[in-house]
């Protein structure tokens, strides 16, 4: 196992992390819900794009960085997740850029009216049932699981190994499961933007 590379201070790290999580929170909860009416001279579903990719490469990253800790590489472990945590920061600034710049999209609307009419909802069929139950799972999962991540990061950087293995073991396959199925929400509703 590595050494501390944080002294401990339970108090201080749970107060950060729980008001940092809160303000990402409210921040993505409101700001979501504003559109901006502004040409930024290119296509601002691009940040839809961005998001996909990042969380493709964060699915990859949460993979490698299983394998490798199961082998003992603790420090190529480490510089994994660290990578994780930060493309999920830069995801996190591209989801609100683009929920700010495009507003929503309704699954099914293909004429981009803003009303999914019973007709456009029978040409999605059965795949827009699909994704309003993927979604129903990844919003909440997605809106819970950074407080986890960082205080399972917490545990790994103060070196409390127990803690933070077993507090792992349940924000793993958690943000594995938003970080697919964040892949799999922009690949269905993407072609309605």
């Amino acid at each position: 196992m590595l050494p501390p590379v944080l002294a401990k201070n339970d108090k201080k790290a749970t107060w950060l992390i729980l008001v940092f999580s809160v303000i990402v929170f409210v921040a993505v909860s409101v700001l979501t819900r504003v559109k901006l009416e502004v040409d930024l001279g290119f296509d601002v579903h691009f940040f839809a794009k961005l998001n996909a990719i990042i969380n493709s490469v964060v699915s990859l990253l949460l993979l490698a960085g299983l394998m490798v800790v199961k082998q003992g590489k603790y420090q190529l472990h480490k510089r994994i997740m660290i990578t994780a945590l930060v493309l999920s920061v830069i995801f996190l600034v591209s989801y609100i850029c683009h929920h700010l710049l495009a507003g929503e999209t309704k699954f099914g609307d293909i004429n981009h009216d803003g009303i999914v009419s019973d007709a456009e909802k029978a040409l999605a069929g059965p795949k827009r049932i699909f994704y309003f139950i993927i979604l129903s799972t990844h919003i909440p999962l997605a809106g819970i699981i950074l407080p986890f991540v960082l205080y399972t990061a917490y545990r790994a950087l103060i070196g409390e190994w127990p803690k933070h293995i077993k507090l792992a073991r349940i924000t793993w396959p958690i943000w594995l499961y938003v970080s697919v199925t964040g892949v799999l929400v922009y690949l269905l509703i993407s072609p309605y933007y």
